[in-house]
């Protein structure tokens, strides 16, 4: 029977480390084109250790919806909406849910001294696409080229 023809389970000890990754967090896919054949979408969960702070990052043209598991993880980025860029911090709680839009700069924090921060994530795209930055910016200020890299 053809992978699209057919219901898959992935069970919660075949996720799949093998995934684009970023410093300070561990990514796991449980859909995407490798696993299952998906065209359109990849999901899977995310890891972050206590008293950590990912890299910048962006995860190019893909939307990105996050749902909190576990823990309190903090989202942050560049807005500018007045006038000078400033840093905004949004902490969550288990059963947020976070939307990130394509080309977006950000980066995960858990600053818990003990409880890994845990979230799932569902993309855009068949396969989870991490572009490392070496500074957060504000998208279409200085820095971005609007580009995947």
């Amino acid at each position: 029977m053809p992978p699209l023809a057919r219901l898959h389970h992935i069970r919660a000890d075949a996720l799949d480390g093998d995934t684009a990754q970023t410093g300070g967090m561990r990514r796991f896919a449980a859909i995407s084109g490798a696993s299952v054949g998906s065209e359109r979408i990849w999901m899977g969960q995310t890891h972050v250790s206590p008293e950590t702070a990912s890299s910048n990052h962006h995860h190019g043209a893909s939307e990105t919806a996050i749902h909190v598991v576990k823990g309190h993880p903090e989202f942050v980025f560049l807005d500018d909406s007045g006038g000078a860029p400033e840093e905004i911090r949004i902490r969550t709680s288990p059963g947020d849910y976070i939307f990130v839009p394509p080309y977006v700069p950000h980066r995960e924090e858990n600053p818990d001294a003990a409880e890994e921060a845990v979230v799932v994530i569902a993309r855009s795209t068949q396969e989870a696409i991490v572009v490392n930055l070496p500074e957060l910016y504000v998208l279409g200020g200085t820095g971005d080229s609007g580009e995947s890299a």
